[in-house]
């Protein structure tokens, strides 16, 4: 059965890692509720590649 409700799952994806080049992404799944955070989901997440914490933002 289907969660009824606000929260919805997205994605997060590094913004710094598409600069650099180098291959892989760093992405996270998450959890938001759509009511009180209607624009993109912006988060600091450790992103193993670049071994650094970076911003990881909402993709569609």
């Amino acid at each position: 059965m289907a969660r009824k409700g606000n929260r919805i799952q997205v994605i997060l994806e590094c913004t710094e890692h598409k600069t650099t080049g180098l291959p892989g992404t760093s992405r996270y799944i998450t959890v938001k509720n759509r009511k009180n955070t209607p624009g993109r989901l912006e988060l600091k997440k450790y992103n193993p590649i670049l071994k650094k914490m970076t911003l990881h933002r909402e993709i569609k």
